[in-house]
């Protein structure tokens, strides 16, 4: 089959992929030509009654819960929709920072459906790619042919602004469908002006491309959100070393002198890795680039004269740097030490999660886990508890429930309700102060006394509403 490319976007109840779910889904298939296929999807997703969207993520988006509940579907119908229709043989999933935002929700929607939560993005030919850190790319290494915004004096390749500079059609910023509407016309002038940069881009996304040029040892050009603004975000980086658990690797801003970094212990070398916005603490100028994430990655050979000079690459210190750092091997010691503690503080704070539904790392489900979950698919809904007796995987065992209550809930018998109950309890009430009715009803407040248009007083308004209709009454 010919590849054709799907951009797509989500809008959530939450930035959290452990805590949110997909509250309108919209797509557009293209040819590899990025000339349209059919019609677009633009579907609304009911929520359970274990989720009252966040309220800045409603303000955001404007679609009320109670819109998604009237004309809506839900998880479980469409997952199927996705799995059948959307996500067939040689499709190149693409969005616009979905790597890390809408491929999550994406995979854990698939999760609690009962469906593998990653083949809809590699089996059968099927890949991904985000445009967003391509698209810095282009503005730092060639940025003829499209207009380039600033946002409070920084550059910025924002959707909105983008589709702004550069006449594109993009009515209503945050709705989904007009965000994929933009970003195809977006990728299209990326193509037509730019037509080397793109096919190398698309062609170099694989984990494969990007771990062959990394492996290779050789410093190479990075284009990351994590980099400055300075410098359009795009650097010179150094593979120090393989990350020991992931394809990842660890590489230095070779912009950054490193001798100062020399003489620190692994102890200090974590809080300067771990710096985030706003602290008042030097970054540690080193990062992890994984493999599978479609990162922006090039030779040093796409660095001409003008790209230099636009980005303030000094070559000679790039060159001197990277022998400096070449030297102590005590450092890279040092950070792969840095490395362990970071990650297994991070693995200790997980494992406090003990929601089944955030266990879809877990493991992946192998060809038996496979097959009880096609069983549990194809059951009419009320035939799928009996399953549960028959199901050896726990993790499937403890999630029937929930996909059951979300999905399904006229089927529940008067104990299933009840511990359906429990577990609105937990999830509303659970964790005192830092729960999700508290943070909730403190943003509330909060939103209540800043200045409000009417049509957020109405938003307000009929989440407040909705809160009440949902929330169980405190135990």
């Amino acid at each position: 089959m010919a590849q054709t490319f799907y951009f797509y976007d989500l809008e959530t109840s939450s930035g959290s992929p452990r805590d949110g779910r997909i509250m309108q889904f919209a797509g557009q298939r293209t040819d590899e030509n990025l000339e349209i296929i059919g019609e677009p999807d633009n579907i609304l997703v009911r929520l359970a009654d274990d989720v009252i969207p966040e309220p800045d993520a409603v303000l955001v988006h404007k679609i009320t819960p109670q819109r998604a509940q009237t004309e809506g579907i839900t998880e479980a119908e469409f997952a199927k929709f996705f799995q059948e229709k959307i996500a067939t043989a040689d499709t190149v999933f693409v969005g616009y920072n979905n790597i890390r935002f809408d491929d999550e929700f994406m995979r854990r929607v698939c999760y609690r459906t009962f469906y593998d939560p990653y083949q809809w993005h590699w089996k059968d030919g099927k890949s991904r790619w985000d445009l967003l850190d391509a698209m810095r790319m282009m503005r730092a290494l060639r940025p003829e042919g499209l207009k380039w915004p600033m946002l409070d004096g920084k550059p910025t390749v924002k959707l909105e602004l983008m589709a702004k500079e550069n006449d594109l059609l993009h009515e209503n910023a945050h709705d989904a469908l007009s965000d994929v509407q933009a970003l195809i016309q977006l990728a299209q002038k990326f193509k037509s002006s730019q037509p080397k940069l793109f096919g190398y881009l698309l062609n170099a996304r694989s984990k494969k491309a990007v771990s062959s040029l990394v492996s290779s040892g050789e410093p190479f050009v990075y284009t990351s959100g994590k980099y400055s603004s300075e410098y359009d975000k795009t650097t010179v980086v150094y593979p120090l070393f393989a990350h020991p658990r992931r394809e990842a690797a660890i590489v230095y801003n070779l912009r950054e002198n490193p001798e100062k970094w020399f003489n620190k212990p692994a102890e200090e070398l974590v809080k300067h890795w771990q710096v985030r916005y706003g602290d008042d603490i030097e970054r540690l100028p080193v990062k992890t680039l994984q493999f599978n994430k479609c990162p922006a990655v090039a030779p040093m050979g796409v660095l001409d004269e003008e790209s230099q000079d636009r980005l303030s690459v000094d070559l000679e210190e790039i060159s001197k740097n990277l022998s400096i750092i070449k030297s102590n091997q005590n450092f890279i010691s040092e950070l792969e030490k840095a490395l362990d503690i970071i990650e297994n503080a991070q693995q200790t704070k997980l494992s406090l999660d003990d929601s089944v539904d955030n266990k879809i790392y877990d493991e992946f489900w192998v060809d038996s886990d496979q097959r009880e979950l096609q069983l549990i698919r194809a059951a009419e809904p009320n035939e799928i508890s009996g399953l549960i007796t028959t199901v050896k995987n726990q993790r499937i065992r403890d999630m029937i429930p929930l996909y059951i209550a979300r999905n399904f809930p006229n089927v529940l018998d008067s104990e299933q309700r009840e511990k359906w109950e429990e577990h609105r309890q937990k999830v509303f009430y659970g964790g005192g102060e830092k729960s999700r009715f508290s943070k909730f009803s403190k943003r509330m407040q909060e939103l209540g006394k800043s200045k409000l248009n009417s049509e957020q007083e109405y938003l307000l308004t009929e989440l407040q509403l909705y809160a009440e209709s949902v929330l169980p009454e405190p135990s």
